[in-house]
């Protein structure tokens, strides 16, 4: 038995091991810094110049999340080979983290296009290293007490989803509140924060991790069904050639539509379809003919997880149109502006789903202090400045709904009439902006709109404002320190001061997420272990009819929404029906993936089916975000309902067919449940 392990579980919180939530809140800061930037970079892409967005089509947005998502499960599967080969998982997650840290602070300066990819890139690269070796550490600490091993799992990823949760409403709320670099930077905070924490408290966990695990490649082979299939030299060829093909149309579709160059074009020919079928179809055949070496039963439960995988494929490449197209749905289509009594309650709320998660959470934190506080005191003092940076950004949350009103605003217009060279009139309209030159015949008068602020404004006081839609309908209002860096500035004058109002920022509709897991995750549990546990094509099938069930909500509240609409202000009541649903589909399919390929996989090949398992995960995000870009075209041709009932249709047509396959499945699976 290990000695350090025992070393480790000496001390206890809440009966886990103190270092259990060391890891627990590294976790926490990672996924808070994740979730805040994913929550931020579509709507960042696609908002306007004015409110210091790129103003990008939403084409080329989705291309680019598309192509992020996917890479983030491609790096884990070299990070964690490296780990287990070279560096250990601790060292791994030091490296990923720093690395981490950088790319979050490069995005912070997100004016500039080159600090925003290279952000991208070094967040991408991080992940890689720190993803896998995270969960693989508390399987190392937990080898020697396999009957805590569930129990310390769920307290981890009550981290990951408490982590998500903060990270999103608080990077969320002040990136599309004070200005995207704050967003963006406060992610890059956490990220620090818990590296550090992490790096300071390693004397916990002995010397678990520190060195790579040497696995003797000529030990005996008690079980017959775990014999090695080791990999040919047309196996290796045939592995570089998808891996460089693949790697190299996910990074092309971005890059030809944002900077036009495209490097699957010769002669004037785009070869992209061809090699991405290409690639795919060797990559069949490259897993098709390894599958087919391993004895009866070995290739039988692998078909049954490469058909696993080819579901979640469809299930990721819908869900995760939440950190996409359902961003822009919250953002342009949804009615977010509450006033009155319905500005209240939302605040109420909000202060509740807040504050009690962190309260709980800093217990927790208190509880950590007590047995670990004197011995890494640099690490808890670093956490413990974490939590009141969280408290103090809560607070001042807290205090600007509360302190946000209405204000009635009159702005210039212009209309004049000219006559051209045929002697027809042309007439002509429009805002006065600071660059607007108006016609010396034309008609000023004002018109009337609403503005919200935290600002107190009285009668005839004067106020910068910017159009957001360039339609005059949709208004923000400009500090006077940020008004002079903006060409497109509209001075306007208050009218009258009205309610409390609030706008909800259209990333708080994210955390319902992390809300409804941690809601519903329990019963689910329960459901799991009662004997009314369902097969596992039936789990995938509900999983696949919920989220259908979602993207159907959001195509009927979007039924009033006319052909080529770019905005609409529909019920927020149907974006948080979608969010339910699609969560309850995530619970039925996300925990059990992984479960199944560790049952189903003997232990020496569990490695190789983790890599196309994640590669599963990885075509999925990328089909989010190709089919995610057809917003735009759908809408036009047809409408936006249209294209959410594409979501609709394809998750319960898989769903339908998971259920057909479950008698073959069961065959596949040997009596693995």
């Amino acid at each position: 038995m290990n000695t350090t392990s025992n070393e480790f579980f000496k001390t206890q919180v809440l009966g886990h091991p103190a270092g259990l939530f060391v890891l627990f809140f590294t976790e926490m800061w990672e996924r808070f810094s994740f979730y805040g930037m994913r929550a931020l970079l579509v709507l960042f892409l696609v908002s306007s110049l004015g409110i210091g967005g790129w103003d990008w089509p939403r084409e080329n947005a989705l291309a680019l999340y598309g192509t992020y998502t996917a890479l983030l499960y491609l790096t884990p599967i070299v990070g964690g080979m490296l780990a287990d080969k070279y560096l250990g998982n601790r060292m791994a997650i030091v490296i990923g983290a720093v690395i981490m840290t950088l790319g979050h602070a490069s995005m912070a300066i997100e004016s500039n296009p080159v600090f925003l990819y290279l952000g991208l890139a070094l967040l991408v690269i991080g992940t890689g290293f720190f993803k896998p070796n995270m969960t693989s550490f508390i399987s190392i600490l937990y080898k020697d007490f396999p009957e805590k091993k569930d129990g310390a799992f769920t307290i981890f990823y009550m981290g990951v989803n408490a982590g998500a949760f903060l990270g999103i409403m608080l990077c969320g709320y002040l990136g599309e509140i004070l200005g995207w670099s704050w967003g963006f930077g406060l992610a890059g905070i956490f990220m620090l924060l818990g590296l550090l924490q992490f790096t300071l408290a390693q004397g916990i966990f002995g010397d678990v991790g520190a060195k790579p695990i040497k696995i003797d490649a000529k030990a005996p082979v008690i079980n017959p069904e775990d014999k090695l299939n080791p990999f040919t030299l047309i196996d290796k060829i045939l592995v570089a050639i998808v891996s460089v093909a693949g790697l190299t149309w996910v990074i092309n579709d971005p890059l030809s539509k944002i900077g036009d160059f495209n490097m699957l074009r010769f002669g004037g020919v785009d070869y992209s379809n061809i090699t991405i079928i290409i690639t795919l179809l060797l990559f069949l055949y490259l897993l098709g003919s390894r599958i087919l070496r391993y004895s009866e039963i070995t290739r039988d439960r692998m078909i049954a997880v490469v058909i696993f995988a080819f579901f979640i494929i469809f299930f990721w490449a819908s869900f995760e149109q939440a950190g996409g197209s359902m961003s822009i749905f919250a953002k342009d289509y949804t009615n977010r502006i509450l006033s009155g009594d319905a500005a209240l309650y939302f605040n109420i709320i909000d202060i509740i789903i807040t504050v009690v998660p962190i309260a709980i959470i800093t217990y927790v934190l208190f509880l950590l202090f007590k047995v670990t506080f004197r011995r890494y005191l640099v690490s808890n003092l670093i956490l413990g400045f974490s939590f009141v940076l969280i408290w103090s950004i809560v607070i001042w949350k807290i205090n600007n709904n509360f302190s946000t009103f209405s204000y009635e605003i009159s702005y210039p217009t212009y209309q004049a009439v000219s006559v051209n060279d045929l002697g027809e009139e042309i007439k002509s309209e429009g805002i006065i902006t600071s660059q607007t030159i108006v016609p010396e015949n034309a008609i000023i008068e004002n018109k009337v709109t609403v503005i919200r602020s935290s600002t107190e404004y009285v009668k005839d006081d004067k106020v910068s404002i910017i159009d957001l839609d360039k339609k005059g309908t949709n208004f923000k209002y400009i500090p006077h320190d940020k008004a002079q860096q903006i060409d497109t500035v509209i001075s306007a004058s208050i009218i009258q001061k009205k309610d409390n109002e609030i706008q909800i920022p259209a990333t708080w509709f994210l955390i319902l997420n992390s809300l409804f897991i941690i809601t519903f995750a329990p019963l689910f549990s329960r459901w799991w272990e009662s004997k009314y546990n369902p097969n596992p094509a039936a789990k995938y099938a509900i999983g696949l009819f919920f989220l259908g069930t979602g993207f159907a909500f959001l195509a009927y509240g979007a039924a009033g929404i006319p052909q080529g609409a770019t905005t609409a202000s529909v019920s927020m009541a149907w974006l948080v029906l979608a969010y339910l649903f699609l969560t309850l589909g995530e619970l039925c399919v996300s925990p059990v993936g992984l479960s199944y390929v560790s049952k189903l996989v003997p232990a020496r090949m569990i490695a190789f089916m983790y890599g196309v398992w994640y590669l599963a995960l990885a075509i999925g995000n990328k089909t989010s975000g190709k089919m995610g870009a057809m917003i735009d075209d759908i809408t036009a041709n047809y409408d936006i309902s249209t294209f959410f009932l594409i979501f609709t249709f394809v998750p319960m047509s898989i769903g339908v067919i998971a259920l057909l396959l479950n008698p073959v499945l069961k065959k596949l699976m040997h009596g693995v449940k």
